[in-house]
């Protein structure tokens, strides 16, 4: 993907990595960037063009999608965790997480996808998390979407192959935005990781992991489960 000339939208660009996104983009040399947002009022970076979108609401996607018919490079970036577990945490929230991470980003993805492939092919960047790969109690309905969510990327990359449009996911553990308030942990720098992921973009990778903890978490798909959560969990790792 030729970040170059392109014209970009970025979902959730009002603050976090979207805000960064948008930034990083224009500085990239990206022709237009949208910045989307639920309330475009919020959209500070200079330069890009603020646009209402909510991920829950179809009618706001295809005004968006009606609006930005020029994007040739689009990044779902826009997502929710309400700190949810699935067995006995709050079924509405987990239930909020599903709508916003996998549904909704499926709805802009279908959306924006004739489009891409009349502008010859394009790309798409989904933002993913360590947490495809990881369940982590507190936030294991969150995990669960963003495990659909990674499905959802490997999907679409099959499915718009044949007209040309790149798919690339990009997976990370905390950042330091609105998302990890509180989290005590190590965060990385928002600006490190969305030039970590345009790079991958830029170069053609499928799937930017863009931390150890990211690593550590791919790679533990191919153990078994038992044996890889006791080893996560052990001191010092």
């Amino acid at each position: 993907m030729d970040i170059t000339g392109s014209t970009a939208l970025v979902t959730g660009a009002n603050r976090g990595l979207g805000r960064e996104f948008a930034a990083q983009l224009l500085q990239r040399g990206a022709a237009k960037v949208y910045a989307a947002a639920r309330d475009p009022r919020q959209v500070d970076v200079p330069g890009v063009e603020p646009m209402e979108l909510d991920l829950l609401d179809p009618a706001s996607i295809e005004r968006a999608a009606a609006q930005a018919a020029d994007v040739t490079l689009l990044v779902n970036n826009a997502g929710v965790t309400t700190g949810q577990n699935l067995v006995r945490g709050d079924l509405a929230g987990a239930r909020r997480e599903m709508d916003v991470n996998f549904w909704g980003t499926l709805g802009v993805t279908r959306a924006f996808a004739d489009g891409l492939g009349r502008h010859g092919g394009g790309a798409v960047l989904n933002v993913l998390s360590a947490l495809s790969w990881f369940s982590y109690n507190g936030a294991t309905a969150y995990a669960a979407s963003k495990a659909a969510e990674w499905s959802l990327t490997n999907a679409t990359r099959v499915e718009l192959a044949a007209q040309g449009t790149q798919v690339t996911g990009v997976a990370l553990g905390a950042a330091d935005t609105d998302m990890m308030a509180g989290y005590d942990g190590p965060l990385l720098d928002p600006a490190d990781v969305v030039r970590i992921a345009l790079d991958g973009l830029a170069a053609g990778v499928g799937e930017v992991l863009v931390d150890d903890w990211s690593r550590t978490a791919r790679d533990g798909v191919a153990s078994d489960p038992v044996e890889f959560y006791a080893r996560v969990a052990a001191p010092g790792l």
